[in-house]
């Protein structure tokens, strides 16, 4: 009997996948042309024009926090900016201001502290009267694999940032952004979907505000828009490696960044950021820029098994003496592919101090 059940459990389950199956291959095309059809509309008739509106970014010190600053104050919104590098940060407000953006507010704060997002979410308020966009964006990068990490517990910080740097201030926000049926704009990453060797604490973190924002756009429907966007290879500070080591310290190690990365091209910035605006102002759910990598993420779907053959090739097989000696940083040292992969700016390994 044991045996009999078992044998037919197998077969519902096999009947299970190809219903699945046919399903999806009868749905996909129609769901296609309505994600077309809406995409087209969108910016065509629905397109948020945030001139005049207030937009609060933080970890805009820099990096993408830096080039949405400045895409944001081309469309002439005002600008609340959050880092902890105050004079980093002020550079980037008259930056901004000199785009465009008729108000910038600069608020030195720690994303990872509830203290600090109360906060700069009540000076915001107080200083503009609203809040229309809240952009999260403050991130720190971990790289090293877990069993060579001596404590984990030193990358409670990571955490602190990656998940709860987007937690607190969306909690105080809402309440203002539901009196303008605002939209909160989440910087995740591609490792929220494609997991990458030697990532691990970041993997997590990523993941981990995936799903927040996931569950938190079914939450506030109606009231809230909810966008994330996620970035692949975009230059900034992380991609110039800026990063937690295994020891836990904070230090910018090019050697350990070309071990992961290898020869993934970075995209430029304002690239991103532009992207990254016209998909939020146009009500996108999710934005991915670049938009080849929505192709990794259906890779990982559909063939999960040669997504971790490639990224176990690229990022943790050793052609060398040195953890850093992978086949992915070997192929970046092939003739010009340095060049090709990354902009000037991720070539050296000079970062802002303040």
């Amino acid at each position: 009997m044991a045996a009999t059940a078992q044998l037919a459990g197998r077969l519902a389950g096999a009947a299970l996948r190809v219903a699945l199956a046919a399903a999806l291959a009868l749905l996909l095309p129609a769901y296609r042309v309505y994600r077309l059809t809406a995409s087209l509309l969108g910016a065509l008739l629905h397109e948020d024009d945030v001139a005049g509106k207030v937009v609060l970014i933080t970890g805009a010190s820099s990096g993408i926090g830096e080039h949405l600053a400045y895409e944001y104050a081309r469309r002439g919104a005002y600008l609340a900016l959050v880092a902890r590098r105050e004079e980093s940060l002020r550079e980037v407000g008259d930056a901004a201001a000199a785009l465009g953006s008729p108000g910038v507010l600069v608020t030195p704060a720690d994303v990872s502290s509830p203290d600090d997002c109360r906060k700069f979410v009540d000076d915001t308020i107080r200083y503009f009267g609203r809040l229309d966009h809240l952009v999260n964006n403050a991130a720190i990068w971990q790289v090293g694999k877990f069993e060579e990490v001596t404590d984990v517990n030193h990358f409670r910080k990571l955490m602190d940032i990656n998940f709860w740097g987007h937690v607190y201030p969306t909690r105080y926000a809402i309440p203002h952004l539901k009196k303008t049926h605002g939209r909160i704009v989440g910087v995740t990453s591609n490792s929220s979907y494609i997991f990458i060797p030697r990532n691990t604490f970041y993997n997590a973190s990523k993941a981990a505000v995936l799903n927040f924002y996931d569950t938190l756009r079914m939450e506030l429907a109606g009231d809230v828009a909810v966008t994330e966007v996620v970035p692949g290879v975009v230059e900034s500070e992380i991609t110039k490696g800026k990063m937690l080591t295994k020891d836990g310290a904070m230090a910018v190690d090019q050697a350990e960044r070309d071990a992961i990365l290898g020869t993934a091209p970075a995209e430029r910035a304002g690239d991103f950021a532009r992207a990254a605006v016209r998909g939020a102002c146009r009500g996108q759910r999710h934005v991915f820029e670049p938009r080849w990598y929505r192709a990794a993420y259906l890779l990982r779907v559909c063939l999960p098994e040669a997504l971790e053959w490639s990224a176990r090739l690229l990022a943790v097989r050793r052609v060398g003496p040195a953890t850093t000696d992978t086949v992915g940083r070997w192929l970046l040292g092939l003739p010009g592919q340095r060049w090709l992969a990354q902009p000037a700016s991720l070539r050296s390994p000079e970062i802002k101090a303040r």
